[in-house]
């Protein structure tokens, strides 16, 4: 399935990324690679651009470049905004045990 074939609020998983090699070697720059958890957020009427969330970062595609990205749809938890001002942090300083 490709990702361009996705709809809002679709889940799915980065299996392939066979686009142009220029647009392919950007994707993998940001953190789309092979595994990758994305979230379909928003398409526009025509289907072009398609807005994704994957590892905190909002990225749009054209419809093109979206067509050469391979993906599984995945039921499982889907990847989080990051809540602003906000750090997950491990160890909470400041209160006492």
């Amino acid at each position: 399935m490709k990702l361009s074939q996705l709809k809002v609020g679709d889940k799915a998983v980065v299996t392939s990324t066979g686009s142009d090699s220029l647009v392919r070697r950007r994707l993998m720059d940001l953190g789309l690679i092979r595994g990758t958890e994305l979230k379909v957020l928003r398409v526009a009427p025509l289907g072009d651009p398609i807005e994704i969330l994957f590892k905190g970062l909002y990225l749009t595609l054209r419809k093109a470049e979206a067509e050469g990205i391979g993906v599984r749809l995945h039921g499982g938890e889907a990847p989080q905004a990051p809540e602003p001002g906000r750090a997950g942090h491990r160890f909470r300083f400041g209160r006492a045990s």
